[in-house]
């Protein structure tokens, strides 16, 4: 009865072993799927990165193809653009998208393909402090303007709300939102 009790004992062992192979194996499988899932996410998100940042410089390229021209239609005589205007000033970064100039103002554009609340927020903070950060145009009138694609929560109402122009992309082109006796504030 010991040798049969020994015996159950073994063939029960090499069950647990032969199982336990088969555990190893079955988490081997999921560490490597796990791994193929997360370079699967790294990829989707470069790819809607890529995808966003792309589709970002379209609205912008929209928007500056005619801004000088509906600038000058509110009254504003801009006559040449820049964009991407980046920096640093005492260890804050800042990025302005395009900067439309003339002698004596200048018009500064957020671009967004969807505009939201705190977009409008965030570029009003940035606009605050435009003439600390760009020093050389410290003396001259600053006009914001947000333009976007698609607007939501009400955002371009409340752009226009602060002061801002509201240019929205449509087509090849793009164009002020706001009312004809707008009156922009000066940043």
């Amino acid at each position: 009865m010991f040798k049969e009790t020994n015996a159950m004992f073994k063939e029960t062992d090499l069950k647990f072993k032969d199982t336990d192979v088969k555990f190893k194996e079955t988490d081997a499988k999921f560490k490597e799927t796990d791994k193929q899932i997360k370079e699967t996410d790294k990829q989707i998100k470069e790819a809607n990165a890529l995808f966003t940042s792309q589709w970002g410089k379209l609205i912008e390229s929209l928007v500056k193809g005619d801004l000088v021209n509906i600038l000058k239609n509110r009254g504003i005589d801009v006559h040449d653009t820049s964009e991407r205007r980046k920096g640093n000033h005492e260890g804050e970064n800042y990025e302005f998208d395009i900067i439309a100039h003339n002698g004596t103002e200048i018009v500064i554009v957020e671009v967004k393909t969807t505009l939201r609340v705190n977009d409008v927020k965030s570029f009003l903070s940035k606009l605050s402090k435009a003439k600390l950060w760009l020093a050389e145009y410290k003396n001259f009138k600053i006009y914001g303007a947000i333009a976007y694609l698609k607007a939501e929560e009400a955002s371009d109402i409340m752009a226009m709300n602060n002061g801002l122009f509201s240019i929205r992309a449509t087509g090849n082109s793009a164009a002020i939102t706001n009312a004809a006796d707008f009156v922009p504030v000066t940043f």
